[in-house]
């Protein structure tokens, strides 16, 4: 009987959520994102791309949907794994874009409500469900990147504060970032044991950024300079000398985010696109058996990552999950992200290497296919990847 009025009430959820998603989703937020300024992500410098957008996050915001799941003390939603998987279902059926993306969302938040105080939770995760601050993750560095715990940037001890120095790299969307979480060196003496995990302005005296170009010509990673950088200690995250342990919590939930770019997709899907471009057979399939194979298994594919992806969700949120299993999540997704650039650029042909004109909305497709290459090393890269699953879930030795 518990398990029927259980079965119920969900019911009874979805019903309320989809009248209430059509009822205040914005037409214009129902169509498919055709570029990353679609994105809404937030943020003292964000500039909202229509009124549409500004007025669907502050519906979902205001009931705390944009983080569906997390309690309603600090902003969020409150609802139960199998309410905010409804709640996702529904906005998926009626074409609902994802209110706010954010790293604030996908990573620092996790790690505040398991390591942070009560003032630092109170602090910041209300401003992170509403938009209002938009955070960039200071991890890697010129001679720390696969390497992470030899990083150098310091927090020198300096009675009420730390002073930081030193340079991250890599660091996504620096130049657009309001505050950084930011992996410091506390003891020279120890390697993973003297990390302090601290969380400051980016408009603090001392902190610059420059942009990096890449081989797409656009620049979401950046370099990051610290210099005399002041830090209260009431922002460390977690304990000093300890902010490894919280550095490890937060990279599952970044490579969860990574992941994820494996079952999303924009506009229409690969089999359409390829159909527009090559036209079709007699029978009205692709006219390209090649193409039209590798097609068919990218999507056969897609459909076994999506399954998987949602009985990692589920296990995530009941607190079963292996602690690798992050790690295949990210290489298996960073891989099919890739396959399907890799597919668009073929069924596009040479049009699809062109790189400027309005026709290509500026080489849309080429950029696309290009930024995906940096998908094996962010957040860890595949080599990684491969030897935590070849050691902590395939159990093989050392050699």
């Amino acid at each position: 009987m518990a398990d029927s009025a259980a079965a119920d009430d969900l019911e009874d959820f979805r019903r309320d959520a989809r009248a209430w998603l059509e009822n205040s989703c914005p037409p214009e937020m129902r169509t498919p994102m055709r570029s990353e300024k679609d994105i809404c992500w937030g943020g003292r410098k964000f500039t909202f791309a229509s009124d549409a957008q500004k007025q669907w996050l502050e519906v979902m915001a205001g009931r705390g949907w944009t983080v569906p799941d997390w309690p309603a003390e600090y902003g969020g939603g409150g609802l139960s794994p199998a309410e905010t998987k409804v709640l996702r279902q529904e906005m998926a059926a009626l074409g609902c874009r994802v209110p706010l993306q954010s790293f604030g969302i996908s990573m620092l938040g996790p790690a505040l409500l398991k390591y942070g105080t009560e003032e630092q939770k109170q602090e910041h995760l209300p401003k992170i469900v509403r938009g209002e601050i938009r955070w960039c993750q200071g991890y890697s560095e010129p001679n720390a990147g696969s390497d992470l715990a030899s990083l150098a940037t310091s927090a020198e001890d300096k009675g009420d504060h730390y002073l930081v120095n030193g340079q991250k790299v890599w660091t996504s969307y620096a130049d657009e970032a309001d505050w950084i979480f930011c992996l410091t060196r506390t003891d020279a003496s120890q390697k993973q044991g003297g990390i302090t995990f601290l969380l400051f302005d980016m408009e603090s005296q001392g902190v610059s950024t420059r942009p990096i170009r890449l081989i797409s010509g656009a620049s979401p990673f950046c370099e990051t300079f610290f210099d005399d950088v002041k830090v209260p200690k009431d922002q460390v995250l977690g304990e000093v000398n300890d902010g490894w342990s919280v550095a490890k919590y937060l990279l599952g939930h970044e490579r969860e985010m990574i992941s994820g770019m494996g079952g999303r997709s924009q506009g229409p899907s690969l089999s359409d696109f390829a159909l527009g471009k090559l036209g079709a057979d007699e029978q009205g399939r692709l006219d390209d058996p090649v193409l039209r194979a590798r097609i068919a298994m990218h999507e056969v594919r897609s459909h076994a990552f999506a399954a998987m992806s949602e009985r990692f969700m589920d296990q995530l949120k009941a607190g079963k999950i292996h602690p690798a299993q992050p790690s295949m999540m990210k290489y298996y997704g960073t891989e099919l992200n890739k396959d399907r650039h890799e597919l668009l650029m073929a069924a596009g042909g040479s049009d699809a290497l062109e790189w400027e004109s309005e026709g290509s909305g500026e080489g849309k497709a080429a950029r696309a296919w290009l930024r995906t290459k940096a998908n094996s090393i962010e957040g860890g890269t595949s080599e990684i990847q491969l030897n935590i699953i070849a050691k902590r879930i395939l159990e093989l030795p050392e050699g």
